[in-house]
């Protein structure tokens, strides 16, 4: 309380001071009692750790797409000092906020990220090994927190929950849980959809796979999460095992859909389609001769973020034409 003396005026004035003031304080607490935030992350020896926020990173670095791009859905592009390892442009609604942001042609060095003063790291597994950012250890030394994309190889199996968890954790950290709980809503929302429409149907014979050399290929099985999202909405995934496989054992597969998986310079679109639909020793597969051979991006089937959604329609979509 203040001690004032004189007319009630200057005694009217005085207490919408307080209210202002007392307002003012009861916001500021409002807005402080969502942390401390503890969250669970890995480190480089895939051991689970539990870190704390005590309030929002404001100098974030970012690597990799699911990385920034979850920054970007999130509204966050003014944390972000740095960033790298996109595979694809940004989505094009988050390409004017991605032109804020300093991009690096190459991952930062250590010495680059502490002389940014970054107080928070979101990236995939493989960018803390020794000869990138380093463990954990070293920058939590530092006070500088990290956090590892769960399925970029730190948790198996990899599934679609683990990319609502990390969107939400995103949530957490940066104290935009509403935000991040949309997001992940209508990526349910899309996967109970398809699974509706195809609930009554023959499940598809599925694959989904990424070109190699000599005839060989790489199997997204039901531990990635493009065979997550296609089990889920009812595809007959019928190279269920992760691993690579020859061009006889895809014959003898004989899907009636291929996922052919694209991604940056290594195997651009037109690529991972030419090489599956002009290869005369696939030629006798379902998918191939009833035209059901479709590109997808890494992004959506691997550590996808939230391009996750994406996945989720691009597989429903490639299974069910008539569903969109």
């Amino acid at each position: 309380m203040f001690s004032i003396t004189g007319c009630d005026k200057k005694s009217e004035e005085v207490k919408d001071e307080n209210v202002i003031v007392e307002d003012t304080v009861e916001s500021t607490e409002v807005k402080n009692e969502h942390y401390p935030v503890i969250i669970t992350t890995y480190n480089y020896e895939k051991e689970p750790i539990e870190i704390t926020f005590e309030k929002t990173p404001e100098k974030v670095v970012a690597v990799y797409q699911n990385s920034i791009e979850t920054l970007l859905a999130l509204g966050l592009e003014d944390k972000i000092v740095a960033a790298a390892g996109l595979d694809h442009d940004v989505k094009d609604e988050y390409k004017e906020a991605f032109s804020k942001v300093k991009y690096y042609d190459n991952v930062p060095t250590k010495e680059e990220v502490i002389g940014l003063e970054a107080n928070f790291i979101l990236s995939w597994y493989s960018f803390f090994g020794e000869k990138r950012l380093g463990d954990v250890g070293f920058w939590h030394e530092r006070n500088i927190n990290t956090y590892m994309a769960q399925n970029s190889g730190v948790s198996k199996p990899d599934s679609i929950e683990n990319e609502y968890n990390d969107i939400l954790n995103m949530g957490k950290i940066f104290n935009v849980e509403d935000k991040a709980k949309a997001i992940v809503d209508n990526m349910k929302a899309e996967i109970e959809k398809a699974k509706e429409f195809g609930k009554d149907r023959e499940p598809v014979k599925t694959v989904i796979l990424e070109i190699g050399k000599e005839n060989t290929f790489r199997i997204y099985g039901e531990d990635s999460i493009g065979g997550n999202i296609a089990t889920l909405v009812g595809a007959d995934l019928v190279a269920k095992e992760n691993g690579r496989i020859g061009a006889e054992d895809l014959v003898n597969l004989n899907p009636e859909v291929i996922f052919t998986v694209y991604y940056g310079d290594a195997i651009d679109r037109d690529t991972a389609l030419q090489s599956i639909m002009e290869n005369p020793a696939l030629s006798s597969i379902s998918a191939i001769q009833n035209n059901r051979v479709h590109s997808i991006m890494l992004s959506e089937v691997f550590a996808s973020g939230i391009r996750t959604l994406d996945g989720i329609i691009s597989i429903s979509k490639g299974l069910y034409p008539e569903l969109n």
